[in-house]
């Protein structure tokens, strides 16, 4: 058996160390990573200013049902911008994260099975009021109950496939918007239909 060099020793001593390092300070970078977003997103959404960016997630039920497009563009045509969007796998962290005021009911399994069918497509919406606005664009939670005209009135059938998630509030949507997106991902850019969007005095 050949002997290690001193500087093949010395090497592989280094990558270990680094792995330590890592997997101990996973958690830590994590919650900076969390703490700089929840910084930089809340003047986003602050309840006080007109102007606000939620969070919509696509879930696996408008992936697999092929209707992507069509719910974007429900967005887009209300005069909504979108200044974020990425595809994803949720994990178990994220899923229990995003659900913890469920995790104790007996139906987070079925949640959790449901949001980890396939990718999601999480979105970043900026407009006036945006997060209300958006909560009665996708309509209550039950499909069946929801008024036809929204999207999940329109698409829906079910309580838990009921193609979107929408933040409920402005603190809410400062939280997801970190959750999902690092600063990187949200984009600043001219919307130059805005006036022909807004009145002077509502921006």
């Amino acid at each position: 058996m050949r002997c290690l060099s001193l500087f093949e020793t010395a090497s592989l001593l280094k990558k270990r160390m680094f792995f330590i390092w890592k997997r101990n300070n996973k958690k830590f970078t994590l919650k900076l990573i969390r703490e700089k977003n929840l910084h930089f997103t809340a003047h986003f959404c602050n309840s006080m200013s007109p102007m606000q960016v939620t969070v919509v997630i696509l879930k696996p039920s408008a992936i697999q049902r092929g209707i992507l497009g069509e719910v974007i563009a429900r967005f887009e045509r209300k005069g909504i911008q979108v200044v974020g969007m990425k595809m994803l796998s949720l994990t178990d962290e994220m899923v229990s994260e995003h659900y913890a005021h469920l995790a104790d009911k007996p139906f987070f399994g079925r949640i959790k099975k449901s949001m980890q069918a396939s990718p999601v497509v999480a979105m970043a919406l900026k407009g006036v009021d945006v997060v209300n606005v958006v909560r009665q664009l996708a309509g209550v939670t039950n499909g069946r109950d929801a008024q036809p005209g929204t999207i999940r009135g329109d698409y829906g059938m079910s309580v838990q496939e009921n193609i979107v998630h929408a933040s409920d509030s402005p603190e809410a949507a400062g939280i997801e918007l970190a959750r999902f997106f690092s600063e990187s991902e949200i984009f600043t850019y001219p919307q130059f239909l805005l006036p022909f969007t807004y009145a002077n005095d509502e921006l």
